[in-house]
């Protein structure tokens, strides 16, 4: 299969996209922890993950599939539009950042700022999907200034979700790009 770069997607590609899909959307739907207007949970480590092990196309793609799989099976089917952009940027984001200049996605403080950058986008991106999703499903009634207010909300847990991907991503990268880069 070749994409519109003329680049082949080869067969391991869409196998390793496959299981980091399986990976992200399991891994979000394991701890899943209620919040007002969503949910709070550990996924945002196999985004971040995926950024790493299969670099800016694939990684991408598997986190942007793979967290939409997971609310649209999680009965949060509103969101999964929201999702499919904001993950598949995040992913893109830390891998981008991961591999900038001879890093090549291990470099423990670079990919902490991949990171960290890739988290202030989530956490800015969701806000804005929180504020329409709270304006135009579920307060419909709600002003402008209202939404933004309601959305706010949802804030702290984004960025606690940030903090706990990681968290848990930063060991698992290195374990992971270790074993993979020595085969």
């Amino acid at each position: 299969m070749e994409n519109k770069l003329g680049s082949k997607i080869t067969t391991s590609d869409m196998v390793y996209i496959a299981l980091m899909m399986a990976a992200t959307c399991a891994v979000t739907m394991t701890i899943r922890i209620p919040t007002f207007i969503g949910y709070t949970h550990l996924g945002d480590s196999m985004v971040f993950l995926a950024a790493i092990i299969l670099g800016k196309r694939n990684g991408t793609i598997a986190a942007a599939l793979g967290m939409s799989l997971a609310d649209i099976l999680g009965g949060y089917a509103v969101w999964a539009p929201f999702t499919l952009v904001i993950k598949g940027a995040m992913a893109y984001i830390a891998a981008r950042i991961a591999y900038r200049d001879n890093y090549y996605g291990n470099n423990l403080k670079n990919n902490i700022l991949a990171f960290v950058c890739a988290g202030v986008w989530m956490v800015g991106a969701y806000y804005i999907a929180n504020v329409i999703i709270t304006r135009f499903v579920y307060v419909q009634t709600a002003s402008l200034s209202e939404s933004l207010t309601i959305a706010l909300a949802e804030v702290p847990g984004n960025i606690i979700e940030v903090v706990v991907g990681i968290a848990l991503a930063l060991p698992l990268a290195k374990g992971l790009n270790n074993y993979i880069h020595r085969k």
